[in-house]
């Protein structure tokens, strides 16, 4: 039977820390937010519809069948919608009208492109 003996253990720093600044936790959660909110091919859908309608705004009765879901569904795909900011809620009677936020989409592609800018190296 062989003795074997430990491999001799040598420390060396292989991966430098980036001095470069990095997403604060804070902005992370916050694009993470925006981001989940339309991480459904219904939501985008629906963000779609909404920002497609001729008057700028949309009837909850008027985005069930493009999108083929049960009205309570689409309330609910909805209400992530207003509650991330996306859209704003209008109750007439029984129907919820839905209007795009102004600058809604425009906070959503800044949202995207944060990450990447803040990690990429400054020009000189």
């Amino acid at each position: 039977m062989a003795i074997r003996s430990p491999l001799p253990t040598i420390e060396v720093d292989c991966c430098a820390p980036s001095d470069r600044p990095v997403l604060a936790t804070a902005e992370a959660e916050r694009v993470a937010g925006l981001l989940k909110a339309v991480a459904d091919p219904t939501r985008l859908r629906l963000l779609s519809l909404v920002a497609g309608a001729g008057d700028g705004e949309a009837c909850i009765c008027d985005l069930t069948t493009p999108v083929g879901l049960s009205q309570p569904t689409v309330s609910h795909h909805m209400k992530i919608l207003v509650e991330a900011g996306f859209l704003t809620r209008d109750q007439r009677g029984k129907w919820a009208y839905y209007r795009l936020v102004d600058g809604a989409l425009e906070r959503l592609s800044s949202a995207m492109l944060t990450p990447l800018r803040v990690g990429a190296p400054q020009p000189a």
